[in-house]
């Protein structure tokens, strides 16, 4: 059980990327293959919490089937997302990141199809995270806006410039 196959993709821009070959994944009772120039983003994950859980990791197959299986409908989403969370974990994730990550997209579901007893492991885990990811997400969160600002400062300071004395991309230079 688990992918037979390895990951093959093609950028197309600086957010998605194409499957370039059919990437299989073997459930309990069923198979799943994602086909040849399937688009992807990877994991969804929102900026501030990259520094955690980037787009890409070892955890890439795992979100590439979810988006798969969330986008063909092949399962239900409660479904889905299980899968997500088992693939995770026969992708080596550790378990408090498949947590976090199968948590996160469980809250993405609106948490449909949940039961009692999986619903208060998501408190649990959603509690546990919010403790440990608030004082960090706020920090990244107050620095990329302060970027965000210096770079707008910047951008008009360059622009207020002469023509002379703007900031100027090289050229790149072409041998014959």
């Amino acid at each position: 059980m688990g992918f037979t196959s390895s990951l093959v993709v093609e950028e197309i821009d600086g957010e998605f990327w194409k499957v370039r070959e059919p990437l299989i994944y073997e459930g309990a009772n069923e198979t799943f293959e994602v086909p040849v120039d399937f688009r992807t983003d990877f994991a969804s994950v929102p900026r501030p919490f990259v520094w955690l859980i980037p787009r890409y990791g070892v955890y890439t197959r795992a979100a590439i089937l979810h988006d798969f299986l969330l986008r063909t409908e092949r399962v239900g989403k409660a479904d889905a997302d299980g899968l997500f969370r088992r693939a995770l974990r026969e992708c080596d994730v550790s378990r408090p990141r498949r947590w976090m990550m199968w948590t996160a997209v469980r809250f993405g579901s609106r948490l449909e199809g949940i039961s009692p007893a999986a619903f208060a492991v998501f408190m649990l885990v959603a509690v546990l995270s919010i403790v440990f990811l608030a004082i960090p997400t706020v920090v990244v969160t107050v620095f990329l806006v302060l970027f965000w600002f210096i770079e707008l400062i910047a951008w008009v300071v360059d622009r207020g410039a002469p023509p002379e004395r703007r900031t100027r991309v090289p050229r790149p230079q072409m041998r014959t």
